[in-house]
């Protein structure tokens, strides 16, 4: 990779980290429901490096985790952000692969579904042993582990992340040339 490339990469993501920083602590568009939230476009600067490269993207995924644990949220919300590493590489690395994805709808249609299920996957698999080992709000256990654990947090961050990757996918269509990735 060129010099000028790597440092434009550094530099984008550096700022898409600052952003995903930046987002969860100011939107107003937020809604909790333990042990899931959703802020309206936190996954943007996520998606948005996973469409440059694996390597910005799983740099921007744990750069945004460190920044929700310096932010104090609780451990569950930190390591549901973790886990955005998985679906990061996959998504990246498929990317990478099968460039035309993004440019035809129906391709990034389909791909934002798939890549969905597995986020909406790992957030259920990292948020499982919290509720397991009583780690949550007793109001979790109330509701049960369907309601709690596979509705709102499975089937809850499949609905977020195919909301907020319509989201990326809009704003890339216009930025992406600006970065030196075209869509």
């Amino acid at each position: 990779m060129r010099s000028d490339k790597k440092i434009r990469n550094m530099v984008t993501a550096g700022m898409l980290c600052a952003i995903g920083i930046l987002i969860p602590m100011v939107s107003p568009i937020k809604i909790t429901l333990d042990p899931a939230s959703f802020t309206l476009a936190s996954h943007v600067p996520v998606f948005m490096a996973m469409f440059i490269s694996p390597v910005v993207g799983i740099f921007v995924a744990v750069g945004t985790t460190l920044g929700f644990l310096m932010g104090g949220f609780p451990l569950p919300v930190v390591a549901r952000a973790a886990s955005h590493v998985i679906f990061v590489l996959l998504g990246a690395a498929y990317l990478t692969k099968h460039k035309e994805t993004l440019s035809c709808t129906k391709k990034w249609v389909a791909f934002s579904f798939v890549i969905s299920v597995i986020h909406g996957v790992c957030e259920l698999l990292i948020i499982l042993p919290f509720y397991i080992n009583g780690a949550l709000p007793a109001a979790n256990y109330e509701k049960g582990f369907f309601v709690s654990i596979f509705l709102l947090v499975g089937i809850g961050s499949i609905v977020h992340s195919m909301v907020d990757f319509v989201i990326s996918q809009v704003l890339w269509s216009r930025i992406g040339k600006a970065v030196g990735v075209t869509v």
